[in-house]
C-alpha cells in the first residue's frame, strides 16, 4: 500500500483591507484548507473568496473555528464555559458550511485554531465539548486533531472520523503539545529543515521532539500555518520532499 498523507494550511485569515498570508499560492500546493470563520480572523468576503479558490484547485475545505478574539488573533487563552465554547463552534461551523455551499463546495473537516487548539490538546473534556458540538451539526465531519494529545483521545472516545495532525513549522514539547510561540525556536522558518524533519516523522510514524524524544503516533495530515512568512516556500519544500520519498499527497476524505 502506498504511504500517503494530507497537506493542510490555515488560511482565510485576511480581514477587510488587511491581508494575511498568500492563500492563492498555497492553494496550488496543499490538499486541504482550514478556513477562518470570523471569530479569530477572516470575514464573509474572504471566506467566500478562499473557498471558491479551494473548489477551483480541488482542495478540501475545512472549518477553522477559534476563540472570539480578533484583536489577539485567537492566540490568547480565555476562560470560557464549555457550553459557550460549544455554541461558538456550532456558530462558526454553520457559517463555513453556508459559504462553502454558496461556491459549490462542502465542509469536509474541522480543526480548532490557536489558543483553543492548544487548550484542547491539554484538556480532553474541553476537546470533547467542542467536537460534540461540531458533530451535532454534521456527524459525518472529519475532526482534525493534534496527534498524540488530549484532542486525539477525545476523538477516539467519541468514535468519530478523525485525522491526526503534525506540524511542519512548529517545535514540540515532550508531551506532543506545541512549544509556546513566545519561546525561542517555537516556529520553524527554514524550509529545507522543516521538509527533512517531516519526511523523517512520516517514515518513522512518530513525532520528533526538540529534546530528541520520539512519540509514536498515527500521522494523517501535515500543517503549515498560512501566516508564517515562509509558508509557500515551506509547503513547496514539504510537498516536494514527501513526493521524492514516494509518499503521496491526498486530501482528507479524498
Amino acid at each position: 500500500m502506498t504511504l500517503s498523507v494530507d497537506l493542510n494550511a490555515d488560511m482565510g485569515e485576511s480581514f477587510g483591507p488587511w491581508p494575511m498570508g498568500n492563500d492563492a499560492e498555497l492553494l496550488k500546493i496543499i490538499s486541504s484548507a482550514n478556513i477562518a470563520c470570523g471569530f479569530h480572523a477572516g470575514d464573509p468576503d474572504h471566506m467566500a473568496r478562499v473557498m471558491r479558490l479551494a473548489v477551483e484547485n480541488g482542495v478540501g475545505i475545512g472549518a477553522h473555528p477559534g476563540l472570539l478574539d480578533l484583536q489577539g488573533f485567537g492566540r490568547r487563552r480565555m476562560q470560557v464555559p464549555h457550553a459557550t465554547l460549544a455554541n461558538w463552534v456550532r456558530y462558526q461551523l454553520g457559517a463555513a458550511q453556508a459559504m462553502a455551499r454558496s461556491v459549490g463546495g462542502a465542509v469536509r473537516h474541522l480543526k480548532l485554531h490557536g489558543a483553543l487548539g492548544n487548550m484542547t490538546s491539554e484538556d480532553e473534556a474541553m476537546a470533547r465539548a467542542c467536537y460534540e458540538a461540531a458533530l451535532d451539526v454534521d456527524p459525518d465531519l472529519t475532526i482534525m486533531v493534534i496527534a498524540a494529545t488530549a484532542q486525539q483521545r477525545a476523538a477516539e472516545t467519541l468514535g468519530c472520523a478523525y485525522a491526526a495532525e503534525i506540524f511542519a513549522d512548529r517545535a514540540y514539547n515532550d508531551d506532543a503539545t506545541l512549544v509556546d510561540r513566545s519561546q525561542p525556536g517555537a516556529v520553524i522558518h527554514d524550509a529545507a529543515y522543516g521538509a527533512e524533519r517531516i519526511v523523517k516523522m512520516v517514515k518513522a510514524g512518530a513525532i520528533l521532539c526538540e529534546s530528541g524524544k520520539e512519540i509514536p503516533t498515527r500521522i494523517d495530515t501535515i500543517c503549515v500555518h498560512g501566516d508564517n512568512a515562509e509558508a509557500v516556500a515551506l509547503s513547496t519544500a514539504v510537498r516536494d520532499a514527501l513526493e521524492q520519498a514516494d509518499i503521496a499527497i491526498r486530501p482528507i476524505g479524498g
